[in-house]
């Protein structure tokens, strides 16, 4: 657990440097905790005015109020736990590995870029590794697991592959992606589940298996499920909006072959970013009876944002310690709204 959190801390600086600072921020709850004697604990995200993570916020930077009043830090302890203990993310990386990758040589290059992105992304998560050409179905290359274990083979298994079909089924590897990265989600035990599907390619959908208002449909659902959208597109046969389309949280699009190592280190980032954009603050209500409003803010000036929860005090008192993990529900009425 140490670990886990020394890693949810590492890269304060670089990711940092995602958050532009100006508009107003968008904090969104996920779930919420209120335990005896006095704890309170809320999960939540926050993003910026263009829908970027705002990543590595300490305890410090967020302001607690009850019934419109300002509860002092030290009265209140108020903390930032691992969120892993709410949530899991998932990140399914899905490769083009079409003839135009395995027969052109450009696997040399892949294969570090790749490894590089399944050790990053491994350490915070949750990772899986899918190909595809030009079949109907997607290939395992490496199932869902974390970076202490499979992914470190990421590289040599991508090297084993033995392609069906020359061709690239890129929307139709899109649709069954989404549909691993779901299934995935379903066999988690924590109250609340995210995924990530990243996509890389070098040129554009040749199979024509499936048509651009399938693929719309189903990334219209992924995103209705808070499911990050990511491509990576480097190749002179890309097709910029079609990838954007695909990418609708963030791409990365060159046709220097080149600029391959440094499209997955970019979208490392980005997902790491996302990954530590979620909080768990708890704190210790100075409350000892009745309902009340809790509002937590961020940010200053233009650059502001809050959520709000209502919570019972009833039997509340003292001795609470906002350290202790909390046990969040799936039923909670936070999660039924979404």
């Amino acid at each position: 657990m140490k670990t886990r959190t020394l890693r949810w801390l590492r890269g304060l600086s670089a990711l940092a440097l995602l958050w532009a600072g100006s508009g107003c921020l968008k904090l969104t709850l996920y779930n919420a905790a209120v335990m005896k004697p006095s704890q309170v604990a809320v999960y939540f995200s926050v993003t910026d005015s263009g829908g970027k993570p705002v990543p590595n916020l300490t305890a410090d930077k967020f302001r607690i109020y009850e019934d419109s009043g300002l509860v002092s830090v030290y009265e209140s302890k108020q903390t930032i736990l691992n969120p892993e203990v709410a949530a899991v993310h998932y990140t399914l990386l899905l490769v083009d590995l079409s003839g135009s990758i395995t027969q052109s040589g450009a696997m040399e290059q892949l294969k570090p870029a790749v490894q590089s992105f399944a050790d990053r992304v491994g350490s915070l998560q949750k990772v899986a590794i899918y190909g595809f050409d030009g079949s109907k179905e997607i290939f395992p290359i490496i199932g869902f697991t974390d970076g202490e274990g499979g992914v470190r083979a990421a590289a040599e298994r991508l090297g084993t592959f033995k392609g069906r079909d020359p061709s690239t089924n890129l929307n139709g590897a899109v649709i069954e992606g989404l549909k691993v990265l779901d299934k995935s989600l379903e066999h988690a035990q924590t109250p609340l589940k995210f995924g990530s599907l990243v996509v890389f390619t070098d040129g554009t959908d040749r199979a024509k298996r499936v048509l651009r208002p399938e693929v719309d449909k189903a990334l219209e659902e992924a995103q209705a499920k808070d499911t990050a959208l990511y491509v990576i597109g480097v190749g002179k046969e890309i097709d910029s909006s079609e990838l954007r389309n695909i990418g609708r949280t963030a791409s990365f699009l060159s046709t220097d072959p080149a600029a391959l190592a440094k499209a997955f280190d970019e979208i490392a980032t980005r997902v790491e970013a996302y990954t530590k954009s979620f909080y768990l603050l708890s704190y210790c209500s100075p409350a000892r009876a009745q309902e009340h409003d809790l509002k937590v803010e961020t940010g200053g000036g233009l650059s502001k944002g809050d959520l709000t929860y209502h919570f019972d005090a009833t039997g509340f008192g003292p001795n609470c310690d906002s350290n202790r993990m909390p046990k969040f529900d799936i039923r909670h009425p936070v999660l039924r709204k979404k």
